[in-house]
């Protein structure tokens, strides 16, 4: 009698428990311990056919989804901070949310999105945030690059990163710096290979070529992020559009001398009226880049501010500004931030410098997809050079700059969503 009065005493609490802590809640204030790592939980839901709530301005943009054991292993596998809530605290916290006066609002992520990092095969002496942040997330990716873009996979994938590549031509415009290291020469060896096997006589002609499949898959409605000197790069490489722009130690022969009077800037997703760095010794490709000496001697000012959106009515930049922190501290790149007098008025500008009188963090809409382009190379390395190791994200599990990269990740999965009107 006692064991069965023991037996049935245990499974009612077991359901009990089960009937009213019906939720998981992912929270992603100061109270989580580990940000970036919450972000693959909510890809790793998903890919379970469990729909996650994205909690849009509610504790720093918190996720919510419906209890499975399997959820709340990983995140106790993952370090992921999380609290088992009952239905009705579930429904309270919609209910808050849902109030006309909060600025606040539900998204649900409901589709596993396709990844591809367009990154070159050959190993070259830096690292790419993106390719970190997902890794340390373990949110799985699909490597590419001018082949299979040539190929045209794109249409495969939902969401598209470029980091750390000039569709110039010109190869970074390391030329002056490192012209006779092993791996510059490497770099040039195989890009012109695959220019040729192509059919290309140039690697610029490559670049533009797969520039323009970028971005007609952007206008299919494809998603593209991009970091450091993708951005600019992107658009100059649209603006000079059967112009040649490189000089003699990058093509082999001189520049037009009338390409900054030629260029289309109808062309661009983002950038207008800028102006060519054409010297091969000046690390820069346009004036869209700031003056990096501004940076450097104002490292301890050095942050950008995201702006606040109205979470129901501008659903999209908020979901991309979602953080535990509304200032973050700066970073440089090769292209560390975007002049405002070279961005066109229709970008959405999502972070800025006002003191520099720059942008950090952008985004758009071209044809049918969306794009965000973000300056500097690793949020959690202020200056990073050629031959410096990669960031160790365990050592930064909490970090404001690498979230923003995740918000991106994560954006696909609930992009047929309708911004309201």
């Amino acid at each position: 009698m006692k064991l069965k009065n023991f037996i049935f005493i245990v499974t009612f609490l077991l359901s009990t428990v089960c009937a009213h802590a019906a939720y998981l809640l992912i929270p992603m204030d100061l109270e989580q311990k580990n940000h970036l790592k919450a972000y693959g939980i909510a890809y790793f839901t998903i890919a379970k056919d469990i729909d996650v709530s994205w909690l849009l301005n509610y504790r720093g943009g918190s996720f919510m989804m419906t209890y499975n054991s399997k959820i709340e292993d990983e995140c106790v596998i993952r370090g992921v901070s999380y609290q088992v809530i009952a239905d009705v605290q579930a429904a309270a916290i919609l209910n808050e949310i849902a109030a006309t006066e909060s600025n606040m609002d539900e998204v649900k992520l409901t589709k596993v999105p396709k990844i591809a990092v367009y990154t070159p095969k050959s190993k070259l002496p830096w690292d790419d945030a993106v390719t970190l942040a997902l890794t340390y997330a373990e949110i799985p990716y699909d490597m590419i690059y001018d082949e299979e873009v040539m190929n045209d996979v794109l249409p495969k994938y939902d969401w598209l990163h470029l980091h750390h590549e000039d569709f110039t031509g010109q190869y970074g415009k390391f030329w002056a710096a490192y012209k006779n290291a092993a791996w510059y020469i490497e770099d040039v060896k195989n890009q012109e290979a695959t220019a040729a096997r192509l059919g290309f006589k140039k690697v610029s002609q490559l670049k533009l070529a797969v520039a323009k499949k970028i971005r007609d898959f952007v206008m299919g409605g494809g998603y593209m992020f991009a970091m450091c000197s993708a951005p600019d790069s992107f658009d100059v490489a649209l603006a000079a559009d059967g112009i040649d722009i490189c000089d003699t130690p990058f093509d082999g022969d001189p520049m037009d001398p009338q390409a900054q009077q030629k260029l289309n800037y109808d062309n661009c997703f983002a950038f207008t009226d800028f102006i060519l760095v054409t010297n091969p010794y000046i690390y820069e490709i346009s004036d869209i880049d700031v003056n990096p000496a501004m940076h450097v001697q104002n490292k301890k000012n050095d942050f950008f501010t995201l702006f606040e959106f109205s979470a129901k009515w501008d659903p999209v930049p908020t979901m991309l500004t979602q953080n535990h922190q509304k200032v973050i501290p700066g970073f440089m790149g090769q292209t560390t931030a975007f002049n405002n007098n070279r961005i066109k008025p229709h970008i959405v500008i999502l972070g800025e410098t006002k003191i520099f009188d720059e942008a950090r963090y952008i985004h758009g809409t071209y044809g049918n997809g969306m794009f965000t382009f973000y300056g500097g190379h690793d949020p959690e390395d202020y200056q990073h050079f050629v031959g410096d190791p990669p960031t160790d994200l365990n050592l930064f599990p909490n970090s404001p700059g690498y979230r923003l990269i995740l918000n991106n990740v994560l954006f696909p999965a609930a992009k047929k969503q309708k911004q309201k009107t």
